[in-house]
């Protein structure tokens, strides 16, 4: 082509063609998809594990309750701080494990009057996660007249 005594030459360019996906843009879109996907993973496992550990702690806190419940139940002479049974540590359910404590409350304040007032405080353990967790709950009861 000649325009005003000049030549012209024409020269091809190659363009990218539009068709299809280059590596890069299917390099980029995994590495989103898998963040996304590792993200809502994550999210999922720690709503799951609080989930559990707090009905395992809600699991301890009924039983010790329940432990409680029972002691009162008996007859002041019933309770005595030297059952032995009461401070062995047992399995009451599968994966809970208690220990009752009876204290008079003599023991802790040397002011009191012995044999009229005890202190109960009942421990129960569970493992999650590989730890050793616990609930202790403790009361007072004392001697009817």
């Amino acid at each position: 082509m000649y325009k005003n005594g000049e030549v012209f030459e024409r020269m091809e360019v190659k363009m990218k063609s539009e068709k299809g996906y280059a590596g890069v843009d299917i390099a980029i879109s995994i590495l989103v998809l898998f963040l996304f996907v590792s993200l809502i993973a994550t999210l999922s496992y720690q709503a799951n594990s609080s989930s559990k550990e707090i009905e395992l702690k809600s699991k301890a806190t009924q039983i010790a309750v329940t432990e409680i419940e029972l002691l009162k139940n008996k007859t002041w002479n019933d309770i005595t701080t030297e059952d032995i049974t009461y401070r062995e540590t047992t399995e009451i359910e599968e994966g809970y494990f208690r220990t009752i404590q009876v204290q008079d409350y003599h023991e802790l304040d040397d002011t009191k009057n012995i044999d009229i007032v005890k202190k109960i405080t009942v421990q129960i353990e569970y493992r999650f996660k590989g730890k050793t967790e616990t609930v202790k709950l403790s009361t007072m009861i004392a001697k009817e007249s």
